[in-house]
């Protein structure tokens, strides 16, 4: 058992170094393994020479973070309220959190991969690209919904296994799942030469395997623990919490999709170069955000596990131990960037013209590290301690600047001012849930 997976037998607890990294640094690790699937994926596809096929996969990928990111609130909602659990010493409502979880995972499961089809013809739609791309899309759509179930099975697997601060175990998991799913890229999309289909195939079998693994270690860890009565499994009340706790999660994350649609959108209107350098910086981001999400994560048990305990003074420690690691982290992605950025960028990209101009925007890209820590400490925070429409507000609050510095400054600087604009909704979503930081604690602890 981790390290961070003491029982709560009493209301105090002290959260150190040790406490935040035993959480912080395998779920870094785990999250990493996000980007190698999907190069890899590229990489077995890309062996065809088909530039539609890589395009079909594109697409269907996109397709993807769109629908799951609708139910990524099984993971985070899960975690938040199992820590609270965990927090109060109340092992009966750890289960039945989990189970309500598995329940809508299930249904909702059940559901998108009988839409499949629905789903498939939707995204040819709105990709609009050729027949052949639509396509490939089509067939990776309509194989990889199948594992629509097993994927929210593992959301709440990873959810119940993260809320206990069992970050070594959710590594375990994660390797398993794209580990899996990696190893039979190779096999199916490439050496059998089933190209996307088996791209797909490998991402069933995956989901499957490690929601097999995660099912049965979860099982048996409840077998010592007094069974389950049914009336507290269905709770109503408890139900509508976590719907509630769900339906906020979801408004947000759709926010931040949006914008992150616009940022990209706004880049095209400069010119296919300068969105081409925009995509490159991006992903420079997105990697600094995974090594966030490693601190986000622990901000979310230790906060959570706090509340549960109302002990003010380790949820302070929490919440000063992971943005102190956090910003150590993002000042050394910053400076990684700024030294070595332009190599990276040539890594990327062997177009001289996305070349000049992703670095002319490069410094803005490393700093945007810095000034997105906060923001994503924050929501592990009130993810944590279940302050969902907080954040769902602040949120909305944050794409409303990011609007507004949008309209503003890309017309009158142009690529610098989206830059600018994406700077400032990082630090809006991050100071604004800070100001209200202190209110909300003394309700949570008064």
């Amino acid at each position: 058992m981790d390290k961070g997976a003491i029982p709560a037998d009493t209301k105090v607890f002290s959260v150190t170094n040790r406490s935040v990294l035993a959480i912080a640094v395998p779920m870094t690790l785990a999250y990493l393994t996000t980007p190698l699937l999907g190069l890899v994926d590229t990489a077995v596809v890309g062996q065809f020479g088909d530039a539609a096929l890589l395009g079909g996969l594109a697409a269907g990928a996109l397709a993807f973070d769109v629908v799951f990111t609708t139910f990524n609130f099984l993971r985070s909602g899960t975690t938040g309220l199992v820590a609270q659990a965990f927090g109060r010493g109340d092992a009966l409502e750890e289960q039945a959190v989990f189970w309500r979880a598995v329940l809508i995972a299930v249904v909702a499961g059940v559901v998108l991969a009988a839409l499949s089809p629905l789903i498939a013809v939707g995204g040819r739609w709105f990709m609009d690209a050729g027949p052949r791309v639509s396509d490939a899309m089509g067939v990776y759509i309509r194989i990889r919904l199948l594992a629509a179930p097993f994927s929210l099975i593992n959301y709440a697997i990873l959810g119940y296994v993260l809320g206990r601060g069992e970050g070594g175990l959710g590594l375990i998991l994660q390797l398993v799942l794209n580990g899996t799913n990696i190893a039979l890229c190779f096999l199916l999309g490439l050496e059998l030469g089933w190209g996307v289909s088996g791209v797909a195939w490998a991402t069933v079998t995956g989901e499957f395997l490690a929601m097999l693994l995660g099912l049965a270690i979860v099982v048996r860890r409840f077998r010592s623990t007094p069974p389950l009565p049914r009336q507290r499994l269905l709770d109503m009340g408890a139900f509508l919490r976590m719907l509630s706790l769900n339906r906020d999660i979801m408004i947000r994350s759709f926010s931040l999709l949006a914008a992150f649609a616009l940022f990209t959108r706004q880049g095209a209107q400069f010119g296919t170069v300068t969105l081409a350098a925009n995509a490159v910086l991006m992903n420079f981001f997105l990697v600094a955000g995974y090594f966030l999400d490693g601190f986000a994560t622990a901000a979310e048990q230790l906060a959570g596990r706090a509340v549960g305990a109302r002990a003010e003074q380790p949820f302070r420690q929490a919440v000063r131990l992971t943005l102190f690691w956090g910003l150590g982290l993002a000042g050394a992605a910053t400076l990684v960037l700024l030294i070595a950025g332009t190599n990276l960028i040539a890594v990327v990209t062997t177009s001289q013209e996305v070349r000049a101009v992703a670095d002319t925007y490069l410094p803005w890209a490393a700093f945007t590290a810095l000034s997105g820590v906060l923001a994503f400490q924050m929501d592990g925070v009130f993810i944590g301690a279940t302050w969902s429409r907080d954040m769902r507000n602040m949120m909305l609050l944050s794409f409303l600047a990011f609007a507004a510095a949008l309209i503003t400054l890309a017309p009158a600087f142009g690529n610098h001012g989206l830059w600018a604009a994406l700077h400032v909704f990082l630090l809006v979503r991050g100071l604004s849930l800070l100001a209200i930081l202190r209110l909300r604690m003394q309700t949570a602890f008064s």
